[in-house]
């Protein structure tokens, strides 16, 4: 009994002290999520991100420090039918401006690496932030420039819809369009060229293979994908073919893991058509009331939580797909882009942002040093940002 009664001790302060250091070493760490969808979330719906909004979304200001996430990029969003996407990027922008206002001690906006050292030395969260379409600059050289002076650090090129310069993954993989010519068209590779001179990181996320090439091709900085995943894993077209992630290797760029199921789970899309075809009326009934598609579908999982649970992926998935990358390329080349708040369907057990710590528990139970567990969570989306910046 006394042999037992020491087994279990021993067990139980082994275990203590590896949850020790994994929480040590996650709070020591600086920790970079590359893309949450909150603003647009909170415009939506009416919160406000430095209010309690626990059990309402994935993320608010006090959960952002409980989860040990030090640079945070704030995605600006709009999808394709909005009217006046550049003054709506602007609203979205005055917004994150507002919830900075209100909390100077625990925020702060961030346009360089400089700065974002001094926010984390200041234990602000640095916010940064990221146009997600380039349908938001209207085809103006003159209002990317004004994005980038109000803070816009990288920009997608694409998001789901086309513009009239690049095209998306979505449109690429569209059999009834694939007539089309496709990629960056001259001005598409005149804005890269023009956010390699100012300093706007280049994100590839959401665009298409040929837009993708055109890039690479374009460049002269190393780009970003601020959130996707690996396609041999899980093929949709918005995760990344190993050609792809060899030339972001290549260019000295970075992939930073996206947390939704469907570009996990290759058997998430099966489990989510069931799942539209049992409330496909409902949807419809929200979309006639005013709601965007997007938000329709959020209510149904909100509605419908105990099923949405049953999807989720697990969250070895991620972990394979990072273990992946870094296989094909190294653990020079990947981080994190949750895409919280822009997802219904993170992995299991990842509920908001606050289970950040079980990742870096993970990354250790995978065998990365502290070394790489600090490249992976925020060292090498800094590197990337400074090799952006204008000299």
């Amino acid at each position: 009994m006394k042999q037992l009664f020491l087994a279990a001790a021993a067990f139980i302060f082994t275990a203590g002290v590896q949850a020790q250091r994994y929480k040590k070493l996650h709070f020591e760490s600086i920790l970079c999520d590359t893309h949450n969808d909150i603003i647009s979330t909170c415009l939506e719906k009416g919160y406000r991100f430095d209010e309690d909004l626990n059990g309402k979304t994935h993320s608010d200001l006090n959960r952002m420090f409980k989860a040990g996430i030090d640079v945070q990029v704030f995605s600006i969003w709009c999808d394709g039918e909005q009217a006046n996407p550049y003054a709506f990027a602007n609203r979205e922008i005055d917004t994150l401006y507002a919830w900075i206002n209100r909390n100077p001690g625990k925020m702060m906006l961030v346009t360089s690496s400089t700065a974002l050292m001094q926010a984390v030395k200041q234990h602000k969260l640095a916010a940064m932030i990221g146009v997600e379409g380039g349908h938001m600059i209207e085809n103006s050289v003159n209002n990317l420039d004004s994005l980038y002076a109000r803070g816009t650090r990288y920009m997608t090129l694409t998001w789901n819809n086309n513009n009239e310069w690049a095209t998306s993954a979505k449109f690429e993989t569209d059999s009834a369009q694939s007539q089309r010519k496709t990629g960056l068209t001259d001005f598409g590779k005149q804005i890269v060229q023009h956010m390699n001179k100012i300093g706007m990181m280049v994100d590839v996320s959401h665009v298409g293979e040929k837009t993708f090439w055109d890039v690479i091709n374009t460049t002269t900085k190393p780009v970003i994908a601020s959130h996707s995943d690996a396609y041999s894993i899980c093929p949709v077209p918005r995760n990344l073919k190993d050609d792809q992630i060899k030339a972001i290797a290549g260019n000295g760029g970075v992939i930073q893991l996206n947390f939704y199921s469907g570009f996990l789970d290759s058997g998430f899309d099966r489990k989510e058509k069931a799942f539209e075809a049992r409330h496909a009326a409902e949807k419809d009934s929200l979309m006639k009331t005013g709601k965007n598609e997007f938000f329709a579908e959020n209510a149904l999982f909100i509605k419908y939580a105990d099923e949405v649970r049953g999807m989720r992926a697990p969250l070895h998935l991620l972990l394979d797909h990072l273990d992946y990358i870094v296989k094909l390329v190294g653990v020079d080349y990947v981080g994190m882009g949750s895409d919280f708040d822009g997802i219904s369907f993170p992995p299991q057990d990842m509920d908001d942002v606050t289970a950040y710590p079980l990742v870096t528990k993970a990354l250790l139970e995978h065998g990365y040093s502290k070394a790489d567990v600090e490249k992976i969570l925020g060292g090498n989306f800094i590197r990337v940002l400074k090799a952006n910046e204008a000299k």
